[in-house]
């Protein structure tokens, strides 16, 4: 799949797999303890900035349509608890470097994976790779004076490099130009043919080079060139657009429009955010023109060949779509993984994934994804990013000024799925110094200071100081604990929950925004009771000093081991910092603060893990803007 208008493409499967770090074995969980009601963080809803429709409305000739037909029964499991699930980014279009947009959707499904890893939810795979066909790749790579398969070489290893460099923890990368997926292509198409669902007729229509794909009249503008003359250009893009009429093979798309509706209807959860969801219903209203699935090879020569055709080279987007199915072994093994995926993908492409390609796999007996979870794009001071303008933000850059942690905190934080979102330096650099230098290296560093803490250890919990209560509003004369306090610690009892539901509904930036919110509570906590202004000679203060710290760092527990998806390397060191093993840094060990329910803490009296200086260094704005360096 490609991405365009910056903004990711579809995913791919990977020749090499590599190991998965965040699989692990299920365990029960503990029962979490009775706290008082905490209050919901709200915020108000944001209107979803809808992509535009990237159908062709072009003309054709075709047959009587056929029924589609029934879905073959699905052999793999839905996803859930212990079991199987494939999360896939897009293919990034291999005819340019990485570009943030390409990291926020790798981002966004890597979180996805790490967090099901801390749930032990069972086997999991996080595809992601290069979409390596195509005009636009054969036009690039004469322009550069090289061939494509070396312009594809150098593009790809870009990618796999700056995935790498941002900590996503891929487990397949793949390459359409391998022979195992370009079998799978074959094999699919060979499927698509026997199942009566090709036919070869007359296509025409304004097609879009850059983008790979016809479009109506509707989504058209006039436009001067740059020698003056009038051309057609695409309304959104302003890619130009030429009129072609060729000879090629169809896919009778027209004949799933009430299968695809019905998918819809049946499970309103595939598609994530809401919005899109009522968009491709929205859709599916409309007319469906059956789809041009080849081009003519004597004008595409870089794609795979048309089974038995040698004429026609495949539709490049159905080439990348097969990357879903190659990436789990398709046509042999497949069966072990699908349906049970899940896709991430931005809003560009999302016709793309949610219309044809759940169309292709019914027509090929086949069964379309669990869940599509969809993101906007990034935008540059206000304007959409362009090569033209010279305001691509370059990924590499980013990571250096900023650490690996703290550009993957800002993507995720800021990043909403439902509109576009504004990049500009001075945000990265107030959001991450003020929540992660600030508020969450700050507090750590307060509650493990030799001067509050000199014995270095995980203090021990008092009753006396904090009792177990049912309505925290009658504590007076009952311990040192106020009201706001017992707020503040059921905010955070509930936060598991909260973060959970927010990443179920691909609601990562919410469930970040929670955990920051938690993280300014008990930053006015310690505050509020000043420990470092008690007595530790009196025996009733050093045990109100011992909760506060106690409580603080159950907190800096719950926080460093819900961030691990977003931030690893920070959440590693602050995990290690109050001793917390690999083995206890999951989601079925994450039960706060045991000790207010009488129950036992493994951590109390425990040696903390030596200090290793600042959680997360300040960063500072780069003297020139991060735009794009690398070039092919």
């Amino acid at each position: 799949m490609r991405q365009r208008n910056m903004s990711p493409v579809a995913s791919r499967r990977t020749r090499s797999r590599r190991p998965d770090p965040t699989a692990r074995t299920a365990r029960a969980q503990p029962p979490a303890p009775h706290w008082p009601r905490a209050p919901r963080l709200r915020r108000p809803f944001r209107a979803a900035a809808l992509p535009r429709r990237l159908c062709g409305g072009a003309a054709m000739l075709r047959p009587p349509r056929r029924l589609p037909r029934p879905l073959r029964r699905a052999t793999a499991t839905v996803a859930g608890s212990g079991h199987r699930l494939l999360l896939s980014t897009p293919i990034f279009y291999a005819n340019g470097p990485p570009h943030i947009g390409h990291l926020y959707s790798a981002l966004l499904a890597d979180a996805l994976h790490r967090y099901r890893g801390l749930r032990r939810a069972g086997p999991g795979r996080l595809s992601t790779g290069t979409d390596e066909h195509g005009l636009k790749i054969q036009q690039a790579a004469t322009a550069a004076g090289t061939s494509p398969s070396e312009l594809c070489e150098r593009a790809s290893g870009l990618f796999r490099q700056a995935l790498t460099q941002a900590a996503v923890s891929f487990t397949d990368f793949t390459r359409t130009s391998e022979p195992h997926h370009q079998q799978a292509v074959r094999h699919f198409w060979g499927a698509l043919q026997d199942g009566g669902a090709l036919y070869k007729g007359s296509y025409e229509g304004w097609y879009c080079t850059p983008e790979e794909c016809f479009l109506p009249e509707s989504q058209l503008a006039e436009r001067r060139d740059a020698q003056g003359r009038l051309c057609r250009v695409s309304l959104e893009t302003g890619h130009q657009v030429h009129w072609t009429k060729e000879e090629n093979y169809m896919f009778r798309l027209s004949a799933f429009q009430d299968p695809l509706r019905n998918w819809l209807r049946d499970n309103p959860r595939t598609i994530s955010p809401d919005p899109f969801y009522q968009l491709v219903l929205h859709w599916l209203e409309e007319d469906l023109p059956d789809l041009s699935v080849s081009r003519e090879r004597s004008r595409l020569q870089w794609g795979i060949p048309v089974p038995s055709d040698s004429t026609q080279t495949i539709y490049v987007w159905v080439d990348a779509l097969v990357n879903y199915l190659s990436v789990v072994g398709y046509p042999e093994t497949h069966g072990e993984w699908w349906p049970a995926a899940h896709h991430v993908v931005g809003k560009d492409i999302l016709k793309f994934h949610a219309v044809y390609w759940p169309a292709l796999l019914i027509a090929a007996g086949l069964a379309p994804p669990e869940r599509i979870f969809v993101h906007s794009h990034w935008t540059v001071h206000g304007q959409k990013m362009s090569k033209s303008l010279g305001n691509v933000i370059d990924p590499f850059a980013c990571i250096r000024q900023y650490t690996v942690d703290g550009f993957r905190y800002f993507l995720l934080r800021q990043g909403v799925p439902e509109r576009d979102c504004d990049y500009y330096d001075e945000k990265v650099v107030k959001l991450v110094n003020s929540e992660l230098a600030d508020a969450l290296g700050g507090l750590l560093n307060r509650s493990t200071a030799l001067s509050i803490n000199p014995s270095n250890t995980y203090p021990c919990f008092s009753q006396s100081c904090f009792p177990n209560v049912l309505d925290y509003r009658e504590t007076k004369g009952m311990g040192r604990a106020s009201a706001e306090d017992y707020e503040f610690v059921a905010s955070v009892a509930s936060l598991p929950l909260q973060v959970a539901s927010y990443f179920e509904g691909f609601q990562i930036y919410k469930a970040l925004e929670c955990i920051a919110l938690c993280v300014r509570q008990t930053n006015s906590f310690f505050q509020r009771h000043r420990p470092w202004k008690l007595n530790r000679k009196d025996p009733a203060e050093q045990l109100w000093l011992d909760t506060i710290i106690h409580i603080t760092l159950e907190c800096l527990r719950v926080y460093g081991t819900l961030l691990q998806p977003v931030i690893p390397h920070t959440a590693d060191r602050l995990l290690s910092r109050l001793g917390v093993e690999p083995e206890e840094r999951d989601l079925s060990s994450l039960t706060f603060l045991p000790r207010y329910s009488g129950k036992l803490c493994p951590f109390e009296g425990r040696q903390l893990g030596p200090d290793t200086g600042i959680l997360f260094h300040r960063v500072e704005k780069p003297r020139q803007q991060q735009i794009e360096t690398k070039k092919l």
